[in-house]
C-alpha cells in the first residue's frame, strides 16, 4: 500500500494546503487567461453578428479589473481574509456567468453555449477550491496574541 510521504508529516486531522492552493492557482490562471482571450476570441468565431475581437478582449479587461487586483491573493494562498474576500468577488463572478450562460441558452448555438458554459464551469471550480482551501487554513478566530510589553 503506497502512502503519501506530505500526509504522514502532519498532526493527525490536518490536511494539506499545498495540492489545493496549487490547483486553485492553476485554475485561477486558466480563467483569467480564457476570459480575457478565449472568450472573446471564441464568440466572435462561433456568433453570426461576428463581434470585433480587439473590442472584446479590451470589455473583457475592464470586466477583470477585480480579478488582476485579487490574482496576487490568489496566487500565494495564504491568508484566509483575503481568500475570504477573493471567495466573495468569485461569488459574484459566478452569479455573472450564471446569468449570461441562463440568456444565451434561449438565442445561441450550441457552440456558443459550450463557451459561456466553460466559463461558468472554471468559475465553479474556482470557487470549490477557495472553499475547500478556506476549510483547510487555520481558523482567523483562535489567533493567540502576543501581550505588547
Amino acid at each position: 500500500m503506497a502512502t503519501n510521504r506530505s500526509n504522514s508529516k502532519l498532526p493527525k486531522g490536518i490536511k494539506p494546503i499545498a495540492p489545493v492552493a496549487q490547483r486553485l492557482m492553476v485554475t485561477w490562471l486558466i480563467w483569467l487567461v480564457y476570459r480575457l482571450l478565449g472568450l472573446p476570441i471564441f464568440i466572435s468565431v462561433f456568433n453570426p453578428s461576428s463581434p470585433d475581437i480587439i473590442g472584446g478582449i479590451a470589455w473583457q479587461a475592464l470586466w477583470l479589473v477585480p480579478a488582476f487586483i485579487l490574482t496576487p491573493w490568489i496566487l500565494r494562498g495564504r491568508s484566509p481574509y483575503a481568500l475570504l474576500i477573493s471567495s466573495m468577488f468569485t461569488l459574484v463572478y459566478l452569479g455573472a456567468s450564471g446569468v449570461v450562460l441562463f440568456t444565451r441558452i434561449y438565442g445561441s448555438s450550441w457552440a456558443e453555449i459550450t463557451v459561456y458554459l466553460t466559463d461558468f464551469l472554471l468559475l465553479l471550480a474556482i470557487n470549490v477550491w477557495l472553499f475547500i482551501l478556506l476549510k483547510r487554513l487555520p481558523s482567523m478566530n483562535n489567533v493567540v496574541k502576543q501581550p505588547r510589553r
